[in-house]
């Protein structure tokens, strides 16, 4: 049940259902907004505070395209019979792959991944095709870290490299960093600065107080060389050619590290996709360390997806790695590049899929989307799109945060607690985390029927 506190009843509308709820927390990017204002109707949804991205996501809930019947090769169906041939699929399958999307609760998350332990299955989850490396830096270097609370209230730097919040999270600046006005940064933007680092001319870096435009791929040279000028060395002289970046311009933003009280490094997936993948996160965490030897300095990273943080966090906690994870000798095995999602399918290993609440049709590389379309492939899906195209069985999927409840861990990796304000279209599942539930007590059945 909804408190009465964050729900209200307007008997305005026609029909007379018209629900408002305060506070609700946005499932789409990893900041995870949670001061969202729904106005829902039978036929309309009216957001307040939500940016065009979240806007869109919330319009789902009264989207004509909404999947809210069972497919099975196209057709609709019975929801017994796509659950039955889902657990057949898994069951029969040698080498199974389990994808947990991020838009949904780390409850369902925890389903999905008890799920492939026991089917000694590959699970993975979306840092796979994003952060990943990312998290591999984290492993490598450690990360000196801190809420999204604490940058706002008290950074007076802020770095964005290889990011263009501007586009990617346009709440970003506005609540968390350069725009808001903090506990100990009650002057906003004019008691901060900014650099971004990024090759292009983002909206973000035209905003900045220093643009930093290096050359592609020159992430971890330029890493390099401002960790010799905080030691107080000089770089290479062929470093200035190598990244396209002059040596004043170095020096200026090692001028404003020294001057800052508090500085952030957001990173994005600038660094992570770039030549050198988790090298270039590494090396950003020792610079962050060694800033921290002269002022205080953290590093985080904008994570895309609003649970995408969850399923490194519940995996880690559940099996001891982040993702890319292997259960078929019986014990979690950790390999990226060999376990990972893109490499098992684009090898031809996998020879079914179970995908929760993620587009693989229209994200993963051409050679591993063939590969989808030749296997047995489930997916919890919410609407039409490449997934669903690439699917024998389609299982209708509910919105987390909208109509069940659920926790989401933001980029900053702090929990937050979702609430429902609504239902779902249908009764043959209350949750993501139910319709595993389910499919997982089918998969035993037949597992146990197998071994008599």
């Amino acid at each position: 049940m909804i408190s009465e506190q964050i729900i209200k009843k307007d008997t305005s509308t026609t029909d007379g259902k018209k629900i408002t709820c305060t506070d609700v927390t946005c499932p789409v990017c990893g900041m995870s907004c949670d001061d969202i204002l729904i106005e829902l109707t039978d036929e309309a949804v009216v957001t307040k505070n939500a940016c065009l991205m979240g806007d869109a996501k919330f319009q789902e809930l009264r989207s004509h395209h909404r999947i809210k019947k069972p497919l099975l090769h196209g057709q609709e169906a019975e929801w017994d019979a796509v659950l039955d041939y889902t657990a057949e699929m898994l069951v029969n399958a040698k080498r199974p792959l389990l994808f947990m999307g991020s838009e949904t609760s780390t409850e369902a998350m925890s389903v999905g991944i008890a799920m492939a332990e026991y089917l000694g299955a590959l699970v993975d989850g979306n840092a796979t095709i994003c952060h990943g490396p990312t998290v591999m830096g984290l492993q490598d270097a450690g990360c000196v870290s801190a809420t999204l609370g604490e940058c706002r209230n008290r950074a007076d730097l802020n770095i964005y490299w290889g990011c263009n919040p501007a586009d990617s999270h346009p709440r970003h600046m506005s609540r968390h960093s350069h725009f808001q006005r903090g506990f100990w940064t009650e002057q906003g933007f004019k008691g901060r600065k900014m650099v971004v680092v990024d090759p292009r001319r983002s909206p973000t870096a035209a905003q900045a107080d220093l643009h930093l435009q290096l050359k592609p791929g020159t992430d971890y040279e330029l890493i390099d060389a401002f960790l010799t000028l905080l030691r107080g060395q000089e770089p290479h002289e062929s470093t200035y050619e190598t990244t396209g970046i002059s040596r004043e311009q170095m020096q200026q933003l090692v001028d404003m590290i020294k001057a800052c009280k508090f500085g952030v490094i957001w990173v994005g997936l600038g660094i992570a996709s770039s030549h050198g993948k988790h090298y270039n996160a590494s090396i950003a965490m020792r610079l962050t360390q060694e800033c921290n030897k002269i002022t205080k300095f953290v590093i985080s990273a904008n994570r895309g997806h609003c649970n995408v943080a969850g399923f490194n966090q519940v995996l880690s906690w559940q099996h001891g790695f982040p993702f890319a994870v292997d259960f078929s000798r019986g014990v979690p095995r950790y390999q990226p590049g060999e376990y990972s999602t893109v490499d098992a399918l684009y090898r031809g290993e996998c020879d079914a899929v179970l995908c929760m609440c993620a587009d693989l049709g229209g994200h993963l590389p051409k050679k591993a989307v063939e590969r989808l379309a030749e296997i047995p492939v489930a997916s919890i899906e919410i609407a039409p799109g490449p997934m669903q195209f690439v699917s024998d069985a389609v299982l209708p999927g509910v919105l987390d945060g909208m109509e069940c409840e659920g926790t989401f861990y933001r980029m900053d990796n702090v929990p937050l607690y979702a609430r429902s304000f609504t239902t779902p279209p249908f009764d043959f599942t209350k949750s993501n985390e139910d319709t595993l539930r389910q499919l997982f007590e089918r998969v035993k059945q037949k597992k146990e029927a197998r071994r008599q």
